[in-house]
């Protein structure tokens, strides 16, 4: 759940500027109106002339904010959006893609129950919109419980992988030592043979297993570990040099909006490591889609620019910008 005060706008350059003329007032000995104001006494020359120099300055603050207001914001990459049943009911594709643009979010990573969903969304793909679609092991939510030791989930990625277009497998749930099964181990050859990545919402123990099935398996891990700590994650970044850190519900990495002292230092130490994503799991996320891009855009301006563009856009970029090799997309393990 999103808190609210992890939403701070203060830091874009309308609301600094809103600030600014806040403060003028304030110095003039005015009151600041928060509501359509009325005109109350005489205007005296003295009071005139404070008012007309308030405002000027509220104007040169408005106008040096300009160029900032101009500038369209940093493209997102959302490596963690589904598109399942219940939200094709209720937003319909040029509703969705209403929604991305509006954010500028210009790629997606989607990943959806049943994979019709993503199927949908590929077909928006555009010069504005690239579409990474993953396939996901479940016909229904109900899967989400057993597909690790159901040998049908062999068939069901055969048949969709035949379709062409994935890029990789997931996101999937698994926790512990239910990772061992030999389902598990043959997804994780199968996504290795064919150069696509696996998405696991998976624990550490879940984690060590996928990977010692197959230590050349590329993982993104969901929520990276959704409550693992910056120290053990640190750990985990430095075992495993292929893994990826998503950050979708890792509120515990803000405090009053701001990124905490641990999670910066994570973050710098790793800035090619982390991308983000949405994870619209239920139409509630949807409904807070905007919320949820401002949230990652507050605690991306606490870092450098060249970190912040990285984590919201050029790692995930980079990750899908080549194409997989003819051998890997048609490969059998």
């Amino acid at each position: 759940m999103l808190h609210p005060r992890e939403f701070e706008p203060a830091d874009t350059a309308r609301y600094r500027a809103r600030a600014s003329c806040s403060k003028a007032l304030e110095s003039e000995g005015l009151p600041v109106q928060t509501a359509s104001p009325g005109l109350r006494g005489a205007l005296n020359g003295r009071r005139v002339k404070r008012i007309r120099r308030s405002f000027g300055c509220c104007a040169i603050a408005v106008w040096t904010a300009l160029p900032a207001l101009a500038e369209p914001p940093v493209p997102i990459f959302d490596a963690h959006l589904h598109y399942n049943a219940e939200a094709v009911a209720a937003y319909s594709v040029p509703v969705v893609l209403d929604i991305l643009r509006r954010n500028n979010v210009r790629a997606i990573l989607v990943t959806s129950t049943p994979n019709e969903g993503t199927r949908m969304l590929l077909a928006a793909t555009s010069a504005d919109l690239n579409v990474v679609p993953f396939v996901r092991p479940y016909r229904s939510d109900a899967d989400r419980a057993n597909w690790f030791r159901d040998p049908g989930t062999l068939t069901l990625l055969e048949a969709e992988l035949g379709r062409g277009a994935y890029r990789g497998v997931g996101e999937f749930h698994v926790f512990g030592d239910d990772a061992a099964g030999e389902v598990i181990e043959r997804v994780v050859d199968l996504a290795t043979a064919r150069e696509l990545y696996l998405h696991a919402h998976c624990d550490e123990r879940a984690l060590e297993l996928i990977l010692r099935h197959n230590a050349a398996a590329r993982v993104i891990w969901a929520h990276s570990g959704f409550s693992v700590p910056p120290e053990r994650l640190e750990r985990a970044l430095e075992r495993y040099p292929a893994l990826r850190g998503e950050l979708s519900y890792r509120y515990d990495m803000t405090s009053s909006g701001r990124l905490t002292a641990a999670w910066r230092r994570l973050l710098l130490r790793f800035p090619d490591r982390f991308v983000i994503g949405s994870d619209t799991w239920v139409n509630e996320r949807w409904e807070r889609y905007d919320e949820i891009i401002a949230w990652y855009r507050g605690w991306l301006a606490d870092l450098p620019e060249d970190v912040a563009k990285a984590i919201a856009w050029s790692n995930a970029e980079a990750m899908f910008s080549a194409p997989m090799t003819r051998r890997a997309a048609t490969q059998q393990p």
